[in-house]
């Protein structure tokens, strides 16, 4: 994936707290692109910058208590709906009446409140790995030992994330990713895991049939966290989705020319809708 496209960073102010964010290419397509749980903007440096050279402005939001953005040590400052009150707070620092939205995982969940809490504002959505029903149970037993851990562990997990923070970054921005989740401090890793986990996860059903916005689901097989199943259920749910099937959870950050062709694709059938999305037919359920 090419990462030529230069960015700027900058920063706003939503309720007392500082969130940063990058900005990659211009003009009026505007996508705000969001990363996952305990992840930053650093995961979809690749990708944005494939968009921006295919014509879009694509903005990266470090979520609160993510990546450079301020990290508040409540949990109540961590409900994924919360989240959503961001995005639109970055919109309205942007001047920007709408966009299209999207993520992973937790980017996903986000927009996808996004759409039922002011759907005028949301143009379209591009959902990589939704987290839905059928994700509790995995999540539940993956998330779990990690509040468990932050609470009781502090000591050990204190050291670790210090000697993870002074690991210099490569220029390989999903490993550098992983690597800020690593050093988070088990104070606020605690508080995120708590204000995800005691907050709704997802809007429900009813309110995501509502959902009447272009929008591109991907995902994959043989993944717990991010089961096929939720995103089929998905697409069958929102009246305007197509479902393109990942060949693996990391395809789009290691060799993604076939989904950022399928992303670009869709974003100019959204920015141009008297063009039709090529292959649209074709891909849906599948994206083989």
């Amino acid at each position: 994936m090419s990462d030529i496209v230069g960015f700027r960073t900058e920063s706003f102010a939503h309720r007392g707290h500082e969130l940063v964010y990058d900005t990659y290419g211009s003009g009026d397509r505007l996508v705000v692109y969001l990363h996952g749980l305990l992840l930053d903007a650093e995961l979809n440096r690749g990708i944005a910058g494939a968009l921006a050279e295919r014509g879009n402005r694509v903005v990266l939001l470090d979520l609160l208590g993510h990546g450079r953005s301020d990290k508040p040590t409540h949990a109540s400052s961590y409900r994924i709906d919360s989240y959503a009150t961001q995005v639109f707070g970055l919109l309205d620092h942007l001047g920007a009446d709408d966009a299209v939205l999207g993520g992973l995982s937790l980017g996903a969940n986000v927009s996808l409140f996004a759409a039922t809490m002011q759907p005028e504002r949301v143009r379209a959505l591009v959902l990589e790995m939704p987290v839905l029903e059928w994700a509790v149970p995995a999540a539940a037993m993956a998330f779990v030992p990690i509040v468990l851990a932050a609470h009781y562990g502090r000591p050990v997990l204190r050291v670790v994330s210090d000697v993870i923070r002074s690991v210099p970054r490569s220029p390989f921005g999903p490993l550098n990713s992983f690597l800020g989740a690593a050093s988070l401090t088990p104070e606020v890793l605690a508080a995120i895991m708590h204000g995800v986990l005691v907050g709704p996860v997802a809007p429900t059903q009813e309110e995501r049939s509502r959902i009447e916005v272009p929008t591109l689901i991907l995902a994959h097989a043989n993944d717990l966290i991010h089961p096929f199943n939720d995103a089929q259920n998905l697409a069958r749910q929102l009246p305007n989705a197509e479902l393109v099937r990942a060949r693996s959870p990391l395809e789009l950050r290691l060799r993604p020319y076939r989904l950022t062709d399928h992303i670009a694709t869709f974003l100019r059938s959204v920015w141009e809708p008297e063009h039709a999305r090529l292959g649209a037919v074709g891909s849906a359920g599948t994206g083989m």
